[in-house]
C-alpha cells in the first residue's frame, strides 16, 4: 500500500522540491498550487494528481482531501506549504494585501489542517508539516505582517501537538531561513552580493521528511545553511510567584 502526500504550494520552489522527493522515495502525491499550469507540470512529472487552487478559501483544502481520497483512497502526509511574502506598509496600508497574506499564510493552514485530520484518522494517522520560517521564531522587521504570519502558524502546531498525538496524528513545522526559491528572487542578488549564504529548496524538502518522522509531537525544525536541522527549544514561561507553572512549554 503507498504512502499518499498533499502538498501546498507545490508548483515551484519548497513544495516542488518535497514533491520530487518524497515521489523518488514511491510516495503518491497530490499536489496544490494557485498555479495551474505549473502545478499540473509537475503532478505528470511525479505522476500524481493535482489541483489548481487558493487555499486561502476553505474549499481548496476540502477539495484537495477529496481528491486524495477519490484518487488514492487514503491520507497519510500533509505539508502545508503554501505562502507568500508581506509586504503590507502599516504606514500606507493595504486592507485588501493584508487579507490576502493572511489568508494564504494562516488561514491556508488552519483550513489544510481541519479538511486533512478526517481522513488522516481514517488513514490510521499520519504526519502534518507546516512551513514557517525563521521569521516564526524571531522578530523580522523587514517583513512584520510575514513574521506575524508565521508566528500564527508555530503556536498552532504548539497548541495542537498534544490533541492530535492523541489521534495518531504527529504535527510540526519546518522554520527555514532565507530560501532561495520565488518568493526571495527580488532580493537574490543583494543576498549573494553580501555573501550571505542562501538554503537550496532541497535542503528544505530533506528537513520536510525528517519532520513528518519527528518523535516529538510539535516539533520545530530551524534550517540555515550548512548545518543539520535542528530542534527549536523555547524557555519555560515563569509562573506566579509562589504558584505552579503555567501547563505550556
Amino acid at each position: 500500500m503507498s504512502t499518499v502526500a498533499l502538498i501546498t504550494g507545490a508548483a515551484s520552489g519548497i513544495g516542488a522540491a518535497v514533491a520530487r522527493r518524497l515521489s523518488a522515495g514511491g510516495v503518491k502525491c497530490v499536489l496544490v498550487d494557485l498555479d495551474g499550469e505549473g502545478v499540473e507540470r509537475l503532478a505528470k512529472e511525479v505522476e500524481g494528481a493535482w489541483l489548481a487552487a487558493d487555499v486561502s478559501r476553505e474549499e481548496a483544502s476540502l477539495e484537495a482531501v477529496a481528491l486524495a481520497e477519490q484518487r488514492y483512497g487514503r491520507l497519510d502526509l500533509v505539508h502545508l506549504n503554501a505562502g507568500i511574502p508581506g509586504r503590507v506598509d502599516l504606514a500606507d496600508f493595504d486592507p485588501e494585501r493584508y487579507r490576502q497574506v493572511v489568508g494564504v499564510n494562516v488561514d491556508g493552514v488552519v483550513f489544510g489542517v481541519r479538511a486533512a485530520v478526517p481522513l488522516l484518522k481514517r488513514s490510521g494517522g499520519g504526519a502534518i508539516v507546516a512551513t514557517s520560517s525563521l521569521a516564526g521564531l524571531v522578530g523580522f522587521a523587514g517583513d512584520p505582517i510575514y513574521t506575524m504570519t508565521k508566528h500564527a502558524v508555530v503556536g498552532l502546531v504548539r497548541a495542537l501537538a498534544e490533541p492530535l498525538a492523541a489521534q495518531n496524528i504527529r504535527i510540526g513545522a519546518v522554520c527555514p531561513g532565507f530560501t532561495d526559491t520565488p518568493l526571495v528572487a527580488e532580493s537574490r542578488e543583494m543576498f549573494v552580493n553580501a555573501g550571505f549564504p542562501l538554503l537550496t529548496a532541497e535542503d528544505v524538502a530533506a528537513a520536510v521528511e525528517s519532520a513528518f518522522y519527528a518523535e516529538t509531537p510539535g516539533t520545530l525544525l530551524v534550517v540555515q545553511p550548512g548545518r543539520p536541522p535542528v530542534p527549536y527549544r523555547y524557555a519555560g514561561v515563569p509562573g506566579p510567584a509562589g504558584g505552579r507553572r503555567p501547563p505550556v512549554s
